[in-house]
Order: structure tokens, then C-alpha cells, then sequence
């Protein structure tokens, strides 16, 4: 096997368990860490608002997909949808208030389990983790 398989087979395994880990903890606010990263999108979006495609796009899921991930979470309020003022066929989603505010409780517990899963890392390799991730990313 090439060195750039063995990468890809290690990286899945590190991903599956990063996911894992992090759905755990996001448990503790009664969401998943693929919801936790809706949340993050809308937090850091203009007007707290977007188009449901982009963010889709955003976080790597489909239109579909996306939409099944937003129904519970417009149940429990977490999310809004708007209609868009400039083309009514397409939805907008908000962070409601609520969301707001689980997002932030989250957000502290992300940083706290991300700080103990990287501990191991010096933040020169942290860095150039996050430097090599960005560049596949492109």
C-alpha cells in the first residue's frame, strides 16, 4: 500500500474516532457534533442566517441531507426558517435564540475536549496539522 492510502486509511480511523469522542460530549447539550457544526456555520454568518444549500455546501452534506439534519432541529428550536426576501423559492435558516445559547454552552465543551484530545501536541505541531489539513481541503 502507498504512503498516501496508509494516510487516508488513518485519517478515516482518526476522523471516525474524533467524531465519536466529540458526539459525547456535544450529548451532554443534547446534540450531535454535525449539528454542533450547523450551529457554527450560522453563529459565524452574517445576520446569524443562510441559505440552506450553503450550508450544506459548508459542512460537506447535500441539499437532502441537510434538510433532514434541520427538521428536528427547527422542532426543538434550535433554528428557524425564514422565507428570502429577494426569491421566494428559497429558505433561509436562522440561529434562534435558543440555539444561540446552546451553541455557546457547546462551544465552551469543545474547547475544553479539544484542548484534552491535542494536549499531546506542542502548538508548533498543531499548526502545521492545521496548515497540511487546509491545504487538502482546497
Amino acid at each position: 500500500m502507498n504512503p498516501s492510502a496508509e494516510f487516508m486509511l488513518s485519517h478515516s480511523l482518526l476522523h471516525a474516532k474524533l467524531l465519536k469522542r466529540m458526539d459525547n460530549n456535544m450529548s451532554l447539550h443534547g446534540i450531535s457534533f454535525t449539528e454542533y457544526t450547523i450551529l457554527h456555520q450560522l453563529h459565524s454568518s452574517t445576520a446569524n442566517t443562510m441559505r440552506r444549500i450553503d450550508l450544506a455546501e459548508s459542512i460537506g452534506i447535500s441539499a437532502s441531507g441537510i434538510t433532514r439534519m434541520l427538521a428536528p432541529m427547527e422542532k426543538i428550536g434550535l433554528v428557524e426558517k425564514e422565507s428570502n426576501p429577494r426569491d421566494a423559492r428559497e429558505s433561509l435558516v436562522r440561529l434562534s435564540t435558543s440555539g444561540h445559547q446552546i451553541y455557546d454552552d457547546a462551544s465552551s465543551t469543545l474547547d475544553l475536549i479539544s484542548s484534552s484530545l491535542t494536549d499531546s501536541l506542542t502548538e508548533i505541531q498543531l499548526a502545521k496539522m492545521m496548515k497540511y489539513t487546509l491545504k487538502l481541503l482546497q
